[in-house]
């Protein structure tokens, strides 16, 4: 399992620990609300919307929060028009960095991504710099402590993953982006519980990172960039070995 994708764990389990709802909510409904204008407001016949529908249940967002921005997306109510935008840059050691983002107002997205960029020894980059870089997947994260790593072979390879890797922590299932509600439902269906689904992008290399230094620059980064309420995602090639992510963590 890459470094980013320990960060990424190590980020959600803190976010469910410190009961960063609010902003998870906000980040959500958004997504809610432009994949109902997008495809329509059935879950049924729009993957998009039904995968963020899901994400939202999963945590706990309250059905009226879920119903209004669907509302919003299929226009029953009045909303913000959001814009889907994706800047690229890179961070310490030329880490390659892709952000998803849905904003009304992208001057002010622009202008606080290039803070938390500059400020960590990173730069923003040109469209296009760095997509190239990456391959979209279906990405399925599972407690390790919920099954052993056979009976989940079995079901998950069965029902289309490509890949499975793992830490001391976690499960990473990987898939093709259409593979990745029939894998998901494989996996509800034979009672496995699942951390996370979602459609996420896959750097195709890593660049390793050998110092403390250049770990806590680019940790801080993505962590400051991930706040902003613009952003949805944020995805990059780093690979932190665990000894220097443990140090970090100690300060």
């Amino acid at each position: 399992m890459s470094g980013h994708s320990k960060w990424h764990n190590i980020r959600l389990r803190k976010g469910k620990q410190d009961a960063e709802r609010g902003k998870l909510f906000t980040k959500v409904a958004r997504e809610i609300i432009v994949a109902a204008k997008e495809g329509g407001s059935n879950p049924d016949t729009n993957l998009r919307l039904r995968l963020a529908v899901q994400k939202a249940r999963e945590n706990s967002m309250p059905a009226e929060n879920i119903k209004r921005a669907l509302q919003r997306g299929s226009g029953e109510l009045e909303g913000v028009n959001y814009e889907e935008v994706t800047y690229e840059g890179y961070g310490p050691a030329g880490v390659a960095v892709l952000v998803s983002c849905l904003t009304e107002n992208r001057n002010r997205t622009v202008a606080e991504l290039r803070v938390a960029f500059s400020r960590n020894g990173g730069s923003l980059g040109e469209s296009g710099c760095v997509s190239w870089m990456f391959d979209q997947k279906g990405l399925i994260t599972i407690g390790k402590s919920t099954i052993d790593e056979d009976t989940l072979m079995l079901t998950a390879l069965d029902a289309g993953a490509e890949d499975i890797q793992s830490d001391d922590e976690s499960y990473e299932i990987t898939c093709a982006p259409n593979s990745l509600n029939g894998l998901r439902q494989a996996l509800t269906d034979a009672g496995i519980k699942f951390e996370s689904a979602e459609l996420t992008m896959i750097p195709q290399t890593t660049i390793k990172i050998e110092t403390v230094k250049e770990a806590s620059q680019i940790i801080r980064m993505m962590d400051q960039i991930e706040d902003s309420d613009d952003v949805q995602q944020v995805h990059a090639n780093f690979d932190i070995p665990e000894e220097i992510l443990e140090a970090v963590a100690a300060g």
